[in-house]
């Protein structure tokens, strides 16, 4: 053992004369063939990079029966087959990979004596085998997407200990029902309010029962009170006049009142290429629609993602799909709409030309 260029370099050989189990017919074999030198890294010491540099036999195997002429023997805990690592820091290595980001380990290990690559740590981090699981009681089922609008799957997660089950290379309904018969005894699934999870979801767990999971209720929430703050934002602003806000409001219990939303907005919409696009897709969504085709065949056909075509199919008009497009929020472009109004009456529709004016 010795320090060379600021790495401790440790030499080792194997014994002669110990016999080593051909890994093809677990044979013994003490017959040398020759020998032939391997270098590995090993975990740091000291602050230091350790470099085992290591001379392994390769041995004859003696069995006629067994198709291995020679072979390599291995040292347990020290070697693998085409390994230049040691286990020990390949653990290492792996573990800091499922903290941390693969670069941040790259750039780490060299503080700490290592040269590795990002690829490497990837690697070793997607070797690692899958936790152990058991049947979940609360299943959380949801589409994630690889390449949005084209390709999706499902994943699988357990809602009580937050651990992810499965992944399945798809979101077809028959690949979900698959999956839950092969595992019976799921009492909750959790999912968002997609058909083809509850179509499917109830034929592989017909027992289970379903409800909404937190994010899809939010989000919900959030979408039909915007909607609804959106078609009376009128009657808002002269709540506003009419009853300015007190310096020192004193709190008292929220009190909501009831008030049915309309499916067509309060006021009208401005008429432009946006709008005109809009309504020619939700015309032809709706057409086939009517004529009974499924919600992916029409994303087919459309060129559309499903979950457009399923908003698109579920507006009763254009224009109830335009329920956060149009609100009057505040905008630093406020100030000059009169000005941009009569640049666009005047035919200027530039827009890098308006942001210069501007």
């Amino acid at each position: 053992m010795e320090v060379r260029d600021g790495r401790v370099v440790i030499e080792a050989s194997t014994p002669e004369d110990v016999p080593v189990l051909c890994p093809g017919c677990q044979a013994p074999s003490g017959r040398v063939h020759s020998r032939y030198g391997r270098r590995l890294a090993d975990a740091p010491c000291g602050g230091r990079g350790v470099v085992i540099e290591l001379s392994v036999r390769r041995l004859f195997c003696d069995n006629g029966e067994c198709r291995r002429v020679t072979f390599a023997e291995q040292i347990d805990g020290l070697t693998s087959r085409y390994g230049r690592r040691t286990p020990v820091l390949q653990r290492m290595l792996a573990a800091l990979g499922v903290v941390v980001a693969a670069r941040a380990v790259a750039r780490l290990a060299l503080l700490l004596g290592v040269v590795v690559s990002r690829t490497t740590v990837l690697r070793l981090v997607m070797a690692l085998p899958d936790p152990a699981w058991t049947t979940p009681r609360v299943l959380g089922i949801d589409e994630f997407a690889t390449r949005k609008g084209h390709r999706y799957g499902t994943i699988l997660v357990d809602c009580e200990s937050h651990q992810p089950l499965d992944l399945l290379p798809d979101r077809d309904a028959d690949s979900v029902a698959a999956w839950l018969r092969e595992y019976p005894g799921i009492e909750i699934i959790c999912r968002d309010r997609a058909q083809v999870f509850a179509d499917r979801a109830r034929t592989g767990a017909p027992n289970a029962q379903h409800c909404a999971d937190k994010w899809h209720v939010w989000h919900n929430l959030a979408e039909a009170v915007e909607r609804l703050v959106s078609r009376h934002r009128a009657l808002l602003r002269d709540l506003v006049e009419t009853f300015p806000e007190p310096e020192r409001p004193e709190p008292e219990p929220a009190q909501v009142e009831t008030v049915k939303a309309t499916e067509e907005p309060s006021e009208p919409y401005p008429q432009g290429k946006f709008l005109d696009r809009l309504r020619d897709t939700h015309a032809a969504v709706r057409a086939q629609v009517e004529q009974g085709l499924s919600l992916r065949e029409i994303a087919r056909r459309l060129g559309l993602g499903r979950n457009t075509v399923r908003k698109y199919a579920r507006a009763a008009s254009p224009e109830a799909m335009l329920h956060g497009q149009w609100q009057n929020r505040t905008s630093k472009l406020d100030a000059f709409k009169p000005y941009l109004d009569q640049r666009i009456a005047e035919g200027c529709t530039n827009v890098s030309r308006l942001h210069r004016e501007l």
